[in-house]
């Protein structure tokens, strides 16, 4: 109706003018979406707000649905990519000038000392009638095959076996870090299934009470020098796979529980050798880009105390020897002897054996004992550049004799003629040494982020539709307008409503 039309009707009867004209707000929920669809940014809106033909209308209707779907699929492949948490391994080089020491650990080859072992074993023997002796000189071959069952005898009736071992009393003729000499106080000691005694140098404390020692502490480079003597004459005979003679030595992280059984280099006597190392950490992103943990469970922590006051972390080896060791109790009731470290029990059962290949090769089985075994988060590993020179000299070998004599350890028979022999049969010099002060780092970081999921959202919506956050804005506002619109709407018709009651 034209603003003529309304004067000559207002002419003609006696009403306001106003009154005539349409209300400037109640056809406008229409026209606000018309004028969102006409200068929104969003390609294919406008085509098809202006189109003047159905045909028209139906061809950018059809494109702006087609690439509208297309871009819900890239979008919904970015947002399932990103929720799979995929990483990635970025490697670094940092230069640590002081950087902590590791810890080195060591045993002798062989585990038992023969002079203080023969007797009890004899012992043993006769009270099987396997022997009718009192030769504690030597044994045979078919005593050997005994030396197990006498030691898990003794673990099992609660008997200690450190008597039958070497010591670091034993061993050790002289120990020197950064030129400084250490002394006994400053190893931790454990027993290893397969070499017995073994020390620890610089293992992180967890009272305290020692510092770990870092690679520049008294002006130097990080150099520690180990001065052993092997004790051969006192090797027991067939308890080694081989006639070998010398130290099993391990360099490790300062909190590792070190597996040396595994891990140790083996070091033949008569000569000096050199380990160089390189450090390398590996950081590796917790849940859930990964199911690495640190946590140590209370199994784990109860074998920890075994170990006195060193302070060790998580080890994923450690788990699986825990959760297999309480598997085959659990079906045995039993361990595995071999691995006493993390026993309750032990007995010689071949039911152990065939529990650990069960549990390993069953999925239900390893899952629900070993579940918790995950990759460490945090590691340290250490690259070994082992060399070796020749045999000791005559003054070394001179000034190490009177230090060998005065051990506890009876000396061979023929000592007193054939001292240089055995010196150079059963010295081993070892000094571990920092390669270099740069650390190579692994670490794990995320394929993709927050701010890469935003970025696939919004090049995806960009190509195919051309919608960005600003055209987020002009929808936000358009759905503001209509609100309003609705609001007013509903205000105006309670008004009318009200207005007719008051008539009546």
């Amino acid at each position: 109706m034209t603003d003529s039309t309304v004067r000559n009707i207002a002419t003609v009867f006696p009403i306001s003018a106003d009154a005539l004209k349409p209300d400037p707000k109640f056809h406008r929920r229409r026209s606000i979406v018309r004028e969102f669809s006409l200068n929104t940014s969003t390609h294919g809106i406008p085509g098809i707000a202006r189109s003047e033909s159905v045909h028209n209308r139906i061809f950018w209707t059809v494109c702006t649905i087609i690439f509208t779907g297309i871009m819900i699929y890239f979008i919904t492949q970015s947002i399932i990519a990103y929720f799979g948490y995929p990483t990635q391994t970025s490697v670094s080089f940092v230069v640590q000038r002081t950087q902590p020491f590791p810890a080195v650990s060591f045993c002798n080859y062989a585990p038992i000392r023969f002079d203080k072992f023969i007797g009890p074993f004899i012992n043993y023997t006769n009270s099987r009638n396997v022997t009718d002796t009192n030769d504690t000189s030597t044994i045979t071959f078919t005593q050997s095959g005994y030396i197990r069952d006498f030691i898990q005898i003794l673990f099992n009736s609660g008997q200690s076996v450190t008597q039958y071992l070497f010591t670091l009393d034993d061993m050790l003729l002289a120990c020197i870090y950064n030129g400084g000499s250490c002394s006994k106080s400053d190893f931790s000691s454990f027993i290893s299934p397969v070499h017995g005694y073994c020390y620890t140098f610089n293992a992180k404390s967890r009272s305290g009470n020692q510092t770990i020692r870092q690679t520049t502490q008294g002006g130097s480079s990080g150099v520690f020098q180990l001065r052993l003597y092997a004790h051969s004459n006192q090797y027991v005979p067939f308890v080694s796979d081989d006639v070998s003679v010398g130290i099993v030595i391990m360099v490790h992280d300062n909190d590792q529980l070190p597996l040396i059984d595994i891990e140790g280099i083996q070091l033949a006597s008569g000569g000096r050798h050199k380990l160089s190392y390189k450090k390398r950490t590996n950081q590796l992103l917790p849940a859930p880009y990964s199911e690495c943990t640190d946590k140590i469970s209370l199994p784990m922590q109860a074998l920890f105390d075994r170990y006195g006051d060193a302070d060790y972390s998580y080890s994923q080896t450690i788990c699986y020897s825990i959760c297999t060791q309480t598997f085959i109790y659990h079906e045995c009731n039993c361990v595995h002897p071999e691995k006493f470290t993390t026993r309750t029990i032990m007995r010689p059962d071949p039911c152990y054996s065939a529990a650990a290949d069960r549990l390993v090769n069953t999925d239900s089985l390893w899952n629900q004992y070993c579940s918790d075994c995950s990759e460490a988060c945090t590691s340290s590993d250490f690259t070994i550049t082992p060399s070796s020179a020749s045999t000791l000299s005559n003054e070394y070998a001179y000034i190490y004799k009177f230090a060998v004599e005065n051990m506890s350890v009876p000396l061979p028979a023929d000592w007193a003629t054939s001292w240089i022999n055995w010196m150079r049969k059963d010295y081993i010099s070892v000094d571990i040494v920092t390669e270099t002060n740069l650390v190579e780092t692994y670490t794990q970081d995320p394929s993709i982020g927050p701010v890469d999921l935003i970025s696939n959202i919004g090049g995806n919506t960009g190509l195919w539709i051309g919608i960005s956050f600003l055209s987020l804005m002009e929808l936000v506002e358009m759905l503001y307008r209509l609100l309003r619109y609705h609001c007013y709407f509903v205000r105006r018709r309670m008004r009318n409503s009200n207005n007719n009651n008051t008539r009546l």
